[in-house]
């Protein structure tokens, strides 16, 4: 696969066109930045897109669109076979959403896909941008812990997501700060219960506006305190299946 050094700058919100595709890109914003709202009959919790996805999907190492648009069709392991751009926003629905996959041709996931395709405008099909997931911390030489993620969770987690991981809830709906654990946060089969991924995120992004980023241990440790916490079981394997796990 190519890799194109220059990071990719999507267009802005003034540059949607005032046009029947522009109506569907502005759509898609609001979904993707509002889907408790907006998509409800698909979600199961009060999650937004963009609190993964950060800055409505355009910051980079935060699994941005416009670095994934191109990318598919694409082989994902965890279903053992290509997927497309559509499969895998179903997948978000179902696993990130705790809800249930919209139809590949439902007036939301158009929407969806068209504020992705605008994103990635101008971005060569095929090719791995910089940027594009999130980081992978290589190994540290030592094993996650959850009982050090517990104080760093303490130190630089709390003030934000709260001591019970609850977060903060808007008062419109949805989030300003995301809750971690519980009924209403991702389930087992999100690809943030890889604590792995979830290090990548937390070592790119958080704490959110600081000067200085969680070192790759402190950022493992504290994915695995995270994922430690109860949250709705893996919807693969119903839940009988979890019960027996």
């Amino acid at each position: 696969v190519a890799v194109r050094s220059a990071p990719h700058t999507p267009p802005s919100e003034d540059d949607i066109p005032h046009d029947k595709y522009g109506d569907e890109v502005r759509l898609g914003q609001q979904i993707f930045t509002a889907t408790y709202r907006y998509a409800r009959r698909y979600t199961g919790n009060d999650l937004a897109c963009s609190n993964c996805h950060l800055d409505a999907g355009r910051r980079a190492h935060a699994a941005p669109l416009w670095a994934a648009y191109g990318m598919y069709p694409a082989y994902r392991a965890k279903t053992d076979r290509n997927n497309s751009f559509e499969e895998r926003i179903q997948q978000c629905f179902r696993f990130s959403m705790n809800g249930i996959a919209p139809a590949l041709d439902a007036p939301e996931m158009r929407a969806l896909v068209a504020y992705a395709h605008f994103l990635a405008r101008g971005v060569p099909v095929g090719v791995e941008l910089p940027g594009r997931g999130y980081p992978q911390i290589l190994k540290t030489g030592h094993d996650p812990s959850p009982t050090r993620g517990a104080d760093v969770y303490q130190a630089q987690c709390v003030a934000c997501h709260g001591s019970d991981g609850q977060g903060q809830v808007r008062a419109e709906g949805g989030y300003v700060v995301p809750l971690l654990w519980g009924r209403d946060a991702y389930n087992r089969a999100a690809g943030f219960a890889n604590s792995g991924q979830l290090a990548g995120f937390i070592a790119a992004n958080m704490p959110p506006g600081a000067g200085v980023r969680l070192a790759d241990q402190q950022a493992l440790d504290v994915a695995a305190f995270i994922n430690l916490q109860w949250r709705p079981w893996d919807p693969r394997h119903g839940l009988l299946g979890a019960l027996l796990k």
